[in-house]
């Protein structure tokens, strides 16, 4: 056994954040047109391993220290599996997707596991990839399906580094606290998501038109994908509500922010975790999405030009060296349901076809975990040209998650409906 590194801040959090009501993982569901055969998958996997060492990663406590320690004998009968039983229709799919997301990692062995389920009744088959979020953010985890899962042609666009927050230390935690500030909870505002969770989960799925959000994003403001990817979200919010009977106001969100960029341009190591993030209130109110876009991109604009989820990122780790007890305070502040209300994360996904074992994947998405008075999450992923949002809910307090899917679905095509200017 071979010591690699002891976890980072980022991966203890998520770690301490798992109990018998939150699992730590996310999960990659990938709709494969046909059925692959469970030890193809696991030979080709041992294969390229190599390319993907945090595969063979497990947990392992040195001296009361958590340490990333490599597993030089990874059992891939244990961690690739077949899933057999009859053929699953839509909510069949949805409803295993969600059993096994409600299972735990074994800390024993390397935090990962790939379910092939039963055909699909309509045709194709499902892959299932959990993945520890202690092990992989989606960025990474990107890296690693593409070093060791899926075959992806190769691309010659390199990932600009994200810019990052000038100034030294001090000035960092001056500027850090005033976002602190910025992202502390509101006491008015109240989150439509916020009651106490249990174990069980429910999902559900929607799809968007990747080119037509790249359209619509640039002619409209000259906005971003990502922005996009939230005014469809604020309206379908606003429908979920409207249906519900329920009162339509602004709904604060947590959009994560990768850093992986900014930290391999300082020559820091490459992690398995490195993001930050910002909050903003998504406007629910107009139901023109085009205003609803402008509105959110100045939000996004301003949040961006001044660096928050930068700030934010130096900040807190500045605090836990100079001040654990005031950072702990911090994070419990900032995890509050008045802080924000729904995590919505987007992670740009393959862009050209990809295929499993010679396989096409047909769709891909990803499926996050939800938090203590959070009851949904969204997570967005592309693939080619079709963005795919992943909705996790508790199924006691969002029964009608399926719902809130089909509005933003609709909200995506009422979208990239907006004709481009003349």
């Amino acid at each position: 056994m071979e010591l690699v590194r002891p976890l980072s801040e980022e991966d203890l959090a998520i770690l301490a954040i798992e109990c018998e009501t939150v699992a730590g993982h996310t999960c990659k569901v990938l709709i494969l047109e046909r059925p692959v055969e469970v030890e193809e998958l696991r030979a080709s996997i041992a294969a390229r391993l190599e390319k993907a060492p945090e595969l063979s990663l497990r947990l392992h406590d040195e001296h009361g220290t958590l340490w990333w320690a490599r597993d030089d004998a990874v059992d891939l009968r244990q961690h690739v599996v077949a899933d057999t039983g009859r053929p699953l229709d839509h909510d069949g799919l949805r409803d295993r997707i969600a059993q096994l997301f409600e299972q735990r990692m074994d800390r024993g062995r390397p935090l990962w596991q790939i379910d092939l389920l039963p055909p699909l009744a309509g045709g194709g088959a499902a892959l299932v990839w959990r993945i520890h979020h202690a092990l992989a953010d989606g960025t990474t985890a990107m890296r690693i399906g593409r070093s060791a899962l899926w075959n992806e042609p190769e691309t010659q666009t390199a990932a600009r580094p994200r810019a990052h927050a000038p100034g030294g230390a001090t000035y960092a935690n001056v500027q850090g606290l005033h976002m602190l500030v910025r992202e502390a909870p509101h006491p008015w505002v109240h989150s439509p998501f916020d009651g106490r969770i249990d174990e069980k989960r429910t999902i559900a799925f929607a799809t968007g038109d990747l080119k037509s959000f790249h359209r619509v994003a640039a002619s409209v403001c000259g906005a971003t994908v990502n922005d996009a990817v939230l005014t469809v979200v604020s309206g379908g919010l606003r429908r979920w509500l409207e249906a519900a009977h329920c009162p339509v106001g602004p709904v604060r969100v947590k959009v994560p922010v990768s850093l992986h960029g900014a930290h391999h341009a300082r020559g820091e190591e490459e992690l398995g975790n490195r993001d930050s993030y910002f909050i903003l209130d998504l406007p629910l109110g107009p139901p023109d999405p085009a205003v609803r876009l402008e509105a959110i991109h100045r939000a996004t604009k301003a949040r961006k030009q001044e660096h928050d989820a930068e700030w934010l990122d130096a900040v807190m780790h500045e605090l836990r060296k100079t001040s654990p007890g005031l950072r702990r305070f911090a994070d419990h502040v900032l995890a509050s349901p008045r802080s924000f209300a729904l995590n919505v994360s987007n992670v740009p996904g393959p862009r050209r076809p990809i295929d499993v074992l010679g396989v096409p994947v047909d769709a891909l998405y990803a499926i996050a975990e939800i938090g203590q008075r959070h009851a949904l999450r969204i997570a967005v992923l592309s693939l080619v040209d079709t963005l795919g949002f992943g909705l996790c809910a508790d199924p006691t307090l969002l029964p009608d998650v399926e719902q809130l899917a089909a509005a933003i679905e609709e909200e995506a095509t009422a979208l990239c409906a907006i004709p481009a200017p003349s």
